[in-house]
Order: structure tokens, then C-alpha cells, then sequence
């Protein structure tokens, strides 16, 4: 099949070579397992054909959806393995991904948002009752990765009326920005780590802060969000370019995300930040 228009055909190449490695077609395991990163999950897969700008066409991103829209149940949750917890951040990374693969009006993406809506915890965010550090003050919060992820989602899908909804949410966000020590049960902060340019946009880091929060008009007109896209620009170079500090490690040899170096996919998606920011389009859905 064609794909010209992929964003970077060699990269894309480089992630079809490792279609079979986890046992099964597309990323997938025998068994089913869509989350094992050995080297990328299904999951991961469609994240980063989202970024490479994958045609809805191509039976690699079919296929990888396909199995991970089975894996919805009736009541919009995702089970990720045959055996097992289901946890939010796994119905969060599946909706995530199929929203940004164009799949959000599927039936089961809806239902899979209908639930995420449904089980927001008591802060607006969303969390899972994982307590891998044990348990404090901090864990008694959200978890910041996975609100993030969820908000990337609805960023999407959401109707005007549920965006604004999800205020309180963005709230947890905006407010991690003044707190930035780890908080929920799996200990998202804001270190050195977090303030690193990484891309594409997968795990909780400065620039998939910004680029979600941009989104929504709440966080726009918040003192804190324009403090974290002051610290995103000054990871521009003398171009304009966005320069990627720290690539995921399994994905380090793609072309899009080369450390110490100017990214144009990367660049794209700060000039949607900058977009949405200047916007004044009062008849955007979210803002």
C-alpha cells in the first residue's frame, strides 16, 4: 500500500519492523496483551502513527485499532489483557489513541468516553487505586499522567457542553504546575525529568502539558499555564524550532525525535499551541 502521505515514511518503516516482536500481528501479544512495550504496546503503536500522520487507511493502523476497539467491554472499559485489573489510565490510553487515529465517533470510543466521564474522582481528575509507593496526603489526588491523557481524549470528542465540565479537571493540572511534587498513587511531579522536552507525546512531560491545556480555554487564561509555556519557549531555537531534550529511549533512532536536535513534527505541534492561543474563533467547540 502507499503511504505518501506519512509524515516520515523511514520512520514509519522502523515501527512496522517491529509489528511481530511481542509474538503476535500488530504490537499485539498471543495471548492478547495490547500494553507489553517490548518494544512499543498496540497502544503505544497508535500513539505514535497518530504523530506520523498514518493514513486511516493503512491495515497497520486498522489492524492495531481493530484489536484494541474489541477490547472494549459493554460498559466502556478497556481490558488491555486476558487476565488481570482494569485500570482507568488503560481505558485512558485506548480511547486516547483511537481518538487520535480519527476513531472517536466509533460507538465503543463514545461508550469508552461515556465511563471516563462517569469515574472522574473527587478532584475533578482521574486516577487508579494502585498504591505502588504506598499511601500519604500526596496519593489522596488524582493522577496527573492519566488526567492529562484523558484530557488529550476529550481535547477530540467532546461536545461543547462536557468540555465545559471538565474544568475542575484542568483545575488539578493547573494546579499540579504550583505544587509540581509527585502527587496521585503513582507519584506524577514536575522535576527535571518533566521540564524536558519530549516528544512524541506519550508519557506526562512539560510539552504534552502545555499542548493539551492549550486546548482548553480555562487553562489559556490561567496564570499558571502562561508560566509553563514561557518555560516551553525558551526550549525554541533561534528558528522557531522545537528541540527535543529527551526522546522516549525505544524510539530514539526515528528521525522525528532525535535528541539535542530541531524537530519539524515536534515544531507542528507547538504552532497548534500558538494557534490555539491567538484563536479567536469564540465558535471553537472547546474554547
Amino acid at each position: 500500500m502507499m503511504t505518501n502521505d506519512v509524515l516520515n515514511q523511514a520512520d514509519f518503516d522502523l515501527i512496522l519492523g517491529t509489528r511481530y516482536d511481542n509474538g503476535a500481528d500488530y504490537w499485539a501479544t498471543p495471548d492478547g496483551r495490547l500494553g507489553i512495550e517490548k518494544p512499543i504496546s498496540t497502544l503505544t503503536a497508535l500513539m505514535i502513527m497518530s504523530e506520523l500522520k498514518v493514513p486511516s487507511d493503512h491495515e497497520a493502523l486498522q489492524g492495531a485499532a481493530e484489536l484494541v476497539l474489541a477490547a472494549f467491554r459493554d460498559d466502556g472499559r478497556v481490558r488491555i489483557a486476558p487476565k488481570g485489573a482494569i485500570y482507568p489510565c488503560h481505558t485512558a490510553h485506548a480511547v486516547t489513541g483511537l481518538c487520535r487515529n480519527g476513531y472517536s465517533s466509533d460507538p465503543r470510543v463514545q461508550a469508552g468516553l461515556d465511563y471516563l466521564f462517569s469515574d472522574r474522582y473527587t478532584d475533578g481528575g482521574w486516577r487508579c487505586n494502585k498504591f505502588l509507593f504506598g499511601r500519604g496526603p500526596e496519593t489522596d489526588a488524582s493522577n496527573p499522567g492519566v488526567t492529562l491523557l484523558v484530557l488529550d481524549a476529550f481535547r477530540l470528542a467532546a461536545t461543547p457542553k462536557r468540555i465545559a465540565e471538565l474544568d475542575r479537571a484542568v483545575e488539578t493540572l493547573l494546579d499540579h504546575w504550583t505544587v509540581k511534587t509527585p502527587v496521585g498513587p503513582c507519584h506524577y511531579g514536575m522535576g527535571s525529568l518533566f521540564m524536558q522536552v519530549e516528544y512524541p507525546f506519550l508519557r506526562y512531560n512539560l510539552f504534552y502539558y502545555v499542548y493539551v491545556l492549550s486546548f482548553y480555554e480555562k487553562a489559556r487564561q490561567d496564570e499558571r499555564f502562561k508560566a509553563a509555556l514561557s518555560v516551553l519557549k525558551q526550549k525554541l531555537d533561534s528558528q522557531g524550532n522545537i528541540i527535543v531534550e529527551r526522546p522516549n529511549r525505544k524510539l530514539s533512532q526515528l528521525e522525528i525525535c532525535k535528541k539535542g536536535k530541531p524537530s519539524k513534527a515536534a515544531t507542528k505541534r507547538y504552532f497548534e499551541i500558538v494557534q490555539n492561543i491567538e484563536s479567536k474563533n469564540q465558535d471553537h467547540p472547546i474554547g
